[in-house]
């Protein structure tokens, strides 16, 4: 049994590591309401521009002049996995979710026969990934430097995939990442950025599709937009992960205080009950004296 010193040091030792995960969890409910508010807003954006990307492709589908990103390489065979994670952990099991969904594709994909690489955003997923695919990791985009990663960070992305794909050294890309439902619900995502899928947008009831004329054309068009949309998309997955991100700590750091509370309370009542019986065998022992005498 545990002396009282041991007990006691025990307790403090508790109470010190619950006030570091309450203020971690009142920090991850403050930058929760900003990321979130972000991550909503780039939603609306990125439906309007996939619904202008629905009209001009399913004009040029299927055509040999439609652009590289649209009509892809006409293989299938060398497939890239974009990991988007973050840099910290305290955030429950946020990244491993992310790294699971990806590493059962990537085992999918091989048992299919096709070849896999990885390309990793944020360093959390690096050492499972590592430790699964070790020869397999083909590029790397720190981010330990970046307080809040936004669309600087996903263009540069988008720019290197883009060069990348343009070099030949893949012909699909899935994008990984956490989507946000709500502080205690985060969905690890995958979706197909490279080649771009033609967006599918829902009519809406009661109204007709107005006729488009563009200009200077939409293959044209669609060379300068393809990339901007996949730059979105990119932006889009960030802004869902930092939400995630920080539900997921609220929610991780919430329970971590509640069973430090309990902790402490099994503690004390141990503890209280040590000292009890310590104060009885003292009086025990001094009746016995003095009835010795």
């Amino acid at each position: 049994m545990a002396s009282l010193k041991e007990l006691k040091g025990r307790i403090n030792s508790v109470k010190s590591t619950q006030k570091i995960t309450k203020a971690k969890q009142m920090v991850a409910a403050a930058k929760l309401r900003k990321a979130q508010a972000a991550a909503e807003s780039a939603r609306a954006y990125a439906e309007r521009l996939a619904g202008v990307m629905a009209s001009l492709s399913g004009k040029v589908a299927g055509q040999a002049n439609a652009p590289l990103l649209m009509r892809g390489t006409g293989a299938d065979s060398r497939h890239l996995l974009v990991v988007a994670n973050s840099d910290k952990g305290l955030a429950g099991a946020f990244n491993s979710n992310i790294v699971r969904a990806a590493l059962l594709k990537a085992r999918e994909l091989e048992a299919a026969g096709h070849s896999v690489e990885f390309y990793l955003v944020g360093r959390k997923g690096r050492p499972v990934i590592r430790r699964a695919f070790p020869d397999q990791i083909t590029a790397q985009f720190d981010t330990s430097e970046i307080r809040n990663p936004g669309f600087a960070e996903a263009e540069r992305i988008a720019d290197e995939l883009v060069a990348m794909y343009e070099a030949g050294r893949f012909d699909v890309a899935h994008l990984f990442f956490s989507r946000f439902r709500s502080a205690l619900v985060q969905e690890p995502t995958v979706q197909q950025i490279i080649p771009v899928p033609a967006p599918t947008v829902a009519p809406v009831a009661g109204s007709a599709e107005a006729v488009v004329e563009y200009e200077p054309g939409e293959e044209e068009i669609l060379a300068e937009l393809l990339p901007r949309y996949l730059k979105t998309r990119i932006f889009g997955a960030l802004l869902e992960n930092a939400a995630s991100e920080q539900g997921a700590s609220m929610t991780a750091m919430d329970n971590a205080t509640r069973n430090a509370g309990d902790l402490i309370n099994s503690l004390t009542i141990q503890y209280n009950r040590s000292r009890q019986a310590a104060i009885t065998t003292e009086l025990i022992e001094i009746i016995a004296g003095a009835e010795a005498l």
